[in-house]
């Protein structure tokens, strides 16, 4: 082969310049991402709870999908080595999970959220407890699940110890939108390390659902999944096989022979099967307001290697069960004992259409598994204190007391035998229940000063507590406590000995009054706005009501065909955009924390245009008069229905599209107008709270 030649001067100067040209644009690429990054930085950054370092995502101001890849490319900047270190306790958290090492006595806590009253934060971080010395560690990996809450983990002893990940849900600060995971994830205790399994066919994405193990299956039940409209609740029953086969499995049933859709139920396993208990779902009448269903039923589901016969069988409620009916109290496997241990939960109870009442619950409770199930009330037992204490020493008393009136009635000598026998016997009835009462009262003074009494040590009444039982001990981390329109997240830690039941062991405490809450600033100042209603009332008094519509204007007669047709014009990514903003906007709409400026200057879902005038009429009259103060009467009204129209207009084509997308879902205007009030994620309480899914 021929040596090459050198390449000729003008080659070299077209080299040169086309090597400069790229530097050049290199370097506007860089300027431009640093620039971007810098936006970004500034306009996301994060809010964390006083003293706490977590990984917690809070920004919304950009869709989900987006917000996701942002925080897992800083994530994985942040995390390049895997590594796990002392930390903890994890900071305030609900809709975790809590997971018993099934090699060693350690618990592993997984995500979560933490709700302020304002904005939400979710967490990917991991924990794992070791009790005998009672400190907490934290693991992080470049490759681990993204931040989520209501997901589920169970653990097997095989292969070392696996800890198995699904699901689980995501949303912006503010839950104008969620987004739910149908990812799988196994952690390996041996190695510390996270794996991704991938399949084709898999459960569909949802949050709420419950999972255990059954020898080398992992089993799937239930759960929702929020469209932003209702709640749809599941009842498929997905089987995953660990050793084998490494696939998915759904096991199609009658419908009326499986449990009911439902979440947030108790999902344990025996050798013979797996026991279903509780949960809660919704119910979606047409023209009604949604009603919230605590469930107490019971199911069994006769397990088999051959998946072809696996069968439910529902069961008799039997022993001692809790009562009233509940929610948030999923139970815990306590293995050694093929038991379940169930703790506090809430009961919402309708006092009349607009008032909802809810009792939280503080009791303990077993189920045991084996043969047809059987309920038992788990009572704390009071240590027996050696001499007696001051009991013995008041009956000593007494019975003193009743022998000194026996000698002195035996010392009368006026009196006959008969007259002695009554005297003996009315003496003898008055100081036994002298007695009786004494010794009541002493039980009642003893209860109230005694520092040793169980019952001072039970935990305060909460739902959806963390729960976990690790050889013989009940490990009950956090959950939520509400008061009033506030739902305080708790991070306060007991252990309770099960084999003995004796007191409540408090590792971490939680004082109610030192926590913080967002308070919405919206309804503070219900006297906001009255200058502008008596200078509209004084107005409207120059003319005559309604004079601000014009002549021959017509009410929501717009035709429907002709919105169907310019629907059906838009291109398939204009059609994607809308849809974007429709789902957004429902979100904003039904968002609490607004301010009123912001809830009377725009049309709810749902609202017709003479609805929306009707109802911001004050505000558009006294804009009218800001931007040009010499108006009056009828000009002013007339300016501010022009005004409301406008802004009407704006919004027609998104409020159209929330039409369609209720009309997907299967929601009447009815029910969307009763619905459409402090929806989820509003920071609700009772049947719209998010935690009552």
């Amino acid at each position: 082969m021929g040596k090459k030649g050198k390449p000729s001067a003008g080659k070299a100067a077209a080299k040169a310049a086309k090597k400069e040209k790229a530097e050049k644009q290199a370097t506007r690429k860089l300027t431009k991402q640093a620039a971007k990054q810098k936006t970004n930085t500034s306009s996301s950054s994060t809010k964390q709870q006083p003293g706490k370092k977590g990984a917690a995502v809070e920004d919304d101001e950009e869709d989900l999908d987006a917000l996701l890849a942002r925080y897992r490319e800083q994530w994985e900047q942040e995390h390049v080595v895997s590594e796990e270190k002392v930390g903890g306790p994890p900071s305030r958290r609900a809709n975790a999970t809590f997971t018993p090492c099934p090699l060693g006595n350690d618990l592993y806590l997984f995500g979560g959220e933490y709700f302020n009253g304002e904005r939400v934060s979710f967490y990917q971080d991991m924990y794992r407890y070791i009790p005998e010395k009672n400190e907490w560690r934290t693991y992080a990996s470049k490759t681990q699940p993204g931040p989520r809450s209501a997901h589920q983990v169970a653990a097997t002893a095989a292969q070392g110890g696996m800890l198995w990940l699904f699901g689980g849900e995501f949303s912006g600060a503010r839950q104008n939108a969620f987004h739910h995971y149908r990812d799988l994830w196994a952690f390996s205790i041996e190695t510390k390390a996270w794996e991704r399994i991938d399949t084709k066919l898999r459960p569909s994405a949802r949050s709420g659902h419950r999972m255990t193990f059954w020898k080398h299956y992992l089993v799937l039940f239930g759960g929702f999944i929020d469209t932003g409209v209702k709640t749809q609740y599941l009842n498929d029953l997905w089987i995953f096989d660990t050793q084998n086969t490494f696939k998915w499995t759904e096991i199609k049933q009658n419908d009326l022979r499986r449990p009911p859709p439902r979440s947030g139920f108790s999902l344990l396993s025996c050798p013979e099967g797996i026991v279903l208990h509780g949960g809660y779902c919704k119910k979606y009448v047409k023209g009604q307001r949604t009603q919230g269903v605590a469930l107490e039923d019971t199911w069994f589901l006769k397990m088999d290697e051959d998946l072809t016969k696996l069968d439910w069988v529902k069961r008799r409620k039997v022993g001692y069960a809790p009562n009233p009916v509940r929610s948030g109290c999923t139970m815990a496997l306590w293995q050694s004992k093929s038991m379940g241990i169930l703790f506090g939960g809430v009961t919402d109870t309708e006092a009349d259409e607009e008032t909802m009442e809810s009792t939280f619950h503080k009791d303990l409770y077993g189920y045991q598994l084996p043969g047809t199930g059987r309920w038992i009330s788990l009572n704390l037992k009071r240590k027996k204190k050696a001499g007696g204490g001051r009991r013995k020493k008041k009956q000593q008393q007494q019975q003193q007391q009743q022998q000194q009136r026996r000698d002195e009635d035996s010392d009368d000598d006026g009196d006959s035998d008969r007259d002695d026998e009554e005297q003996l016997a009315e003496s003898t009835e008055k100081l036994q229940m002298q007695e009786k009462a004494s010794i009541a009262n002493d039980a009642d003074e003893e209860d109230d000063d005694d520092p040793d009494d169980p019952l001072k040590t039970i935990p305060l009444e909460r739902y959806n507590v963390m729960l976990a039982v690790q050889r013989n001990t009940l490990y009950v981390y956090g959950g939520i406590f509400e008061a009033g329109n506030r739902e305080y997240t708790l991070d306060d830690f007991y252990t309770l000995d099960l084999s003995k039941l004796e007191r409540f062991t408090c590792l971490k405490d939680c004082p109610i009054d030192a926590l913080d809450w967002a308070e919405s600033e919206s309804d503070d100042d219900s006297d906001s706005g009255s200058d502008s209603d008596s200078e509209s009332s004084e107005s409207e008094s120059e003319g005559e009501e309604g004079d601000e519509i014009p002549e021959g204007f017509e009410f929501d007669e717009a035709d429907s065909d002709d919105e169907a047709a310019r629907h059906a014009r838009l291109s398939a990514a204009e059609r994607e955009a809308l849809r974007a903003k429709a789902q957004a906007f429902m979100g904003v709409a039904a968002d609490s924390a607004r301010t009123e400026q912001e809830v009377m200057s725009t049309p709810q879902p749902g609202e017709k245009l003479r609805a929306f005038y009707e109802r911001t009429k004050p505000h558009w009259a006294a804009v009218a008069m800001e931007a040009d103060p010499k108006l009056r009467g009828k000009e002013m009204r007339k300016r501010g229905f022009a005004l409301a129209d406008q802004q009407y207009q704006e919004y027609k084509p998104i409020l159209d599209e929330i039409e369609r997308i209720r009309a997907e879902a299967g929601l009447d205007e009815n029910e969307a107008a009763v619905n459409k009030v402090g929806g989820i994620g509003a920071g609700s309480t009772g049947v719209d709270s998010r935690n009552r899914r």
